[in-house]
């Protein structure tokens, strides 16, 4: 296992998938949904989706009610993430939502590189870095992943295998400001290791909401869906 040191545009930050320049803007819907919260931290920290044609199909923010801050995470990307996700910074300052595909997207003939979106500035502002490498159905694959966040760590597991009980991790560290796409400052390190080795370092880590895994109400749908071509 290495550390996830990668360089990533601001486009695969925000889509999990790098876009050719050359690609027109896609023309956006206005669904007639309301927001729905997704993935809730506490009272005044959730991620909602909004603008949506079903559970995989729309744009979340996130959204910190007492700072005032609303930030767009991205569009049929991390209302996708099938894991476990658990933010246990106690004051709040780290952050992170992995992205995603929808369920019907696949790749078989070249896999996809996935990113989570971590925030060290409570969420004012996110940088990306790859937690997925050459998976061809992502959706399926993200439910492998544990991602934790602490005050000062970044943790990213991922099943060894099919038929292995155990996940490798990679410990990334969470220092204020840091960019994880280039080198660690001088005196900052991070780690690997099996989670077998180490069975305890998830232990008193929780959402203080107590939510890990995403839901959505899939009954929830727009009244003005296209007409479908006969």
């Amino acid at each position: 296992m290495k550390l996830r040191l990668a360089f990533i545009t601001a486009t695969i930050m925000a889509n999990g998938c790098a876009v050719k320049q050359q690609t027109p803007p896609r023309k956006i819907r206005n669904y007639d949904v309301p927001p729905q919260v997704i993935y809730r931290i506490d009272d005044q920290r959730f991620v909602t989706l909004e603008n949506y044609r079903d559970c995989h199909h729309g744009t979340t923010y996130y959204n910190d009610t007492r700072q005032g801050i609303r930030t767009k995470l991205g569009t049929d990307s991390f209302e996708n993430y099938q894991g476990r996700l658990i933010n246990a910074d106690p004051s709040g300052q780290n952050l992170a939502f992995p992205a995603s595909d929808p369920p019907e997207r696949s790749s078989p003939e070249r896999g996809s590189n996935m990113t989570v979106l971590y925030s060290t500035d409570g969420g004012r502002s996110f940088i990306g870095t790859y937690y997925m490498y050459n998976s061809w159905q992502v959706f399926r694959d993200s439910a492998d992943y544990i991602i934790a966040v602490t005050s000062d760590r970044l943790y990213i597991a991922s099943k060894v295998g099919r038929t292995v009980d155990d996940f490798g991790v990679d410990q990334l560290p969470l220092n204020p400001g840091i960019d994880l796409r280039k080198a660690y400052p001088p005196g900052v390190r991070g780690d690997s290791f099996l989670a077998s080795r180490r069975p305890n370092y998830l232990n008193g880590l929780r959402t203080p909401s107590g939510q890990e895994y995403l839901s959505c109400d899939p009954s929830i749908r727009p009244t003005n869906l296209p007409e479908k071509k006969k």
